[in-house]
C-alpha cells in the first residue's frame, strides 16, 4: 500500500521567508498530517491560534520518549536527547518546581543588573576590533557567534577558552542532516564536558556562575536536583544559550542590510525603537526551523482534526508567526507593527527561559553595529550568503560584509 502522508515542507524559495507551502496549508488545513524529516509521522500546526493552543493545552505533553531511529528527532519531532534536560521535558507540576530554580536568574531585572554591563563592554570591544581590522570581514565570526558565547560563559561560569569545543559539539547535536549516532557524539561531548566542569567546581569550591549556584542547590540536603539533572540543565543552557541567539543575530543583521528603510527606523531613535524592532525581527524571522513538538496524552480535537492519544503534534512557529488572521501583511517587515505577542519563544509555561537574554543581546548589538558602521553593506549578493538549512535554527553560516 502506498504511503500518501506528505512530507513536511522544508524547502525555502526566498531567503528570509519560511517555506511557501505553509501559506496553502494554513489556509486549507492548518492542522495537517505530515511525515517529518526524521521519518516519523504526526501533525503539523501552521496557524497562530491552534499553535498557541498546543503550547498551552495540558492534554498535550512535553514529556516525549526517545526513539533511536533517524536524524532530527530531538528538535523536529520532539524526541529526547541522550541527556536529561529536566524541565523542558516535564509537565506540571514537576516542570514548575524545577524551572523555578532558574527563573529568577533570567528575569528582565536580573539580566539588566547581572549581564547588561558586561554585554555593553564586550560589544564595544568587538566593535573596536572590527574597526581596527580589515574592511571586509565575516560578521558571524566577528560578532554573531562570540557575543552569545561570551554571555553564556559569563552567566554559567564556563571558561570561554572552551568555546570551540562546545560550539562544534552543539553544531553536531543540532544538525538535522546528520545521523542519530553523529548527533549523539555531540551530545556526549557536552555531557562529558559539563560533568568534568561540575566535578572541578565542586573540587575548587567555585561560587561563580549559575552552574556553581545549581551545584549548591543539588548538594543541599533533601534537594530535588540529582547530578544527572544538574548536568542536563548545564548542557541545555550551554548549547541553547548560544546557538539560538547567534543564529538570530546573524539573520537579523542580514535582514537589516536588505531592508534599508527598516534600518533607518531603528537608528532614528534606538532607545525607543530597538525593543519593537527586535520583537518584529523575532516574529518575521522565527529562526526555529522545524518547530517544537508535543505528544497527545488523550484523544482530542484540534483545528478540525481528531488527534489520537500518543500522536505527535508539532507547531511550525515560523508559519504561525506569518498568520494573516493575526498579523496584517505578515510577510512584510514593519518596525512600526504593534505586536501583542508572537510564538518565536514558544508560549505558555514552557516559553523560552532565556528570551530576555536574547532580547538584551539583540537590542545591544544591532543598533550599535549600524551606529558605529553606518555604511556597512553586504560583500556578496544576498542570494549568495550561505544559509544553515539543516540546523534546528535557520541562520547564516557566514556573513561577509564591508564596513
Amino acid at each position: 500500500m502506498t504511503d500518501t502522508v506528505p512530507q513536511m515542507p522544508v524547502r525555502r524559495t526566498t531567503l528570509l521567508d519560511p517555506p511557501a507551502e505553509y501559506d496553502r496549508l494554513r489556509e486549507e488545513q492548518p492542522v495537517t498530517r505530515v511525515r517529518f524529516p526524521n521519518g516519523l509521522t504526526g501533525w503539523l500546526v501552521t496557524s497562530f491560534e491552534e499553535g498557541s493552543q498546543v503550547f498551552s493545552d495540558s492534554r498535550l505533553s512535553a514529556l516525549r520518549p526517545r526513539h533511536d531511529t533517524r536524524p532530527g528527532e530531538a528538535a523536529e519531532a520532539g524526541q529526547d536527547a541522550p541527556f536529561d534536560p529536566v524541565f523542558v521535558m516535564m509537565d506540571e507540576p514537576e516542570h514548575g518546581s524545577y524551572r523555578r530554580l532558574l527563573a529568577g536568574r533570567f528575569t528582565p531585572k536580573s539580566v539588566a543588573t547581572r549581564l547588561q554591563p558586561y554585554l555593553d563592554r564586550i560589544v564595544d570591544e568587538h566593535l573596536d576590533a572590527i574597526a581596527a581590522g580589515p574592511e571586509t570581514f565575516d560578521f558571524v565570526e566577528a560578532m554573531a557567534l562570540p557575543i552569545p558565547c561570551l554571555v553564556i560563559c559569563e552567566l554559567l561560569g564556563v571558561p570561554y577558552a572552551d568555546r570551540d569545543g562546545f560550539h562544534h559539539a552543539t553544531q553536531a547535536l543540532m544538525d538535522m542532516s546528520k545521523s542519530r549516532a553523529e548527533r549523539d557524539q555531540g551530545a556526549t561531548w557536552l555531557i562529558d564536558y559539563i560533568t568534568a566542569l561540575v566535578h572541578d567546581k565542586r573540587r575548587t569550591g567555585s561560587t561563580e556562575g549559575v552552574l556553581a549556584e545549581l551545584i549548591q542547590v543539588a548538594d543541599a540536603e533533601g534537594s530535588i536536583v540529582t547530578d544527572r539533572q544538574l548536568i542536563g540543565m548545564g548542557v541545555l543552557l550551554l548549547f541553547a544559550g548560544h546557538d539560538t541567539t547567534a543564529a538570530m543575530m546573524g539573520l537579523s543583521t542580514l535582514t537589516l542590510l536588505t531592508h534599508p528603510e527598516q534600518k533607518r527606523k531603528l537608528l532614528a531613535d534606538p532607545g525607543r525603537t530597538a525593543g519593537p524592532a527586535v520583537e518584529e525581527l523575532m516574529r518575521y524571522l522565527t529562526s526555529v526551523q522545524f518547530g517544537l513538538g508535543r505528544v497527545a496524552k488523550e484523544d482530542l480535537e484540534l483545528g478540525g482534526q481528531w488527534i489520537g492519544k500518543g500522536d505527535l503534534v508539532v507547531v511550525g512557529m515560523n508559519a504561525a508567526n506569518r498568520d494573516p488572521r493575526v498579523f496584517e501583511a505578515p510577510d512584510a517587515l514593519d518596525f512600526d507593527r504593534k505586536i501583542v505577542r508572537h510564538l518565536a519563544f514558544g508560549y505558555g509555561v514552557h516559553q523560552c527561559l532565556g528570551q530576555n537574554i536574547a532580547r538584551a543581546e539583540l537590542k545591544t548589538v544591532l543598533p550599535r553595529l549600524f551606529q558605529r558602521f553606518p555604511d556597512l553593506r553586504l560583500a556578496v549578493p544576498a542570494q549568495e550568503v550561505p544559509m544553515d538549512e539543516h540546523g534546528t535554527n535557520y541562520g547564516v553560516l557566514e556573513l561577509r560584509v564591508t564596513r
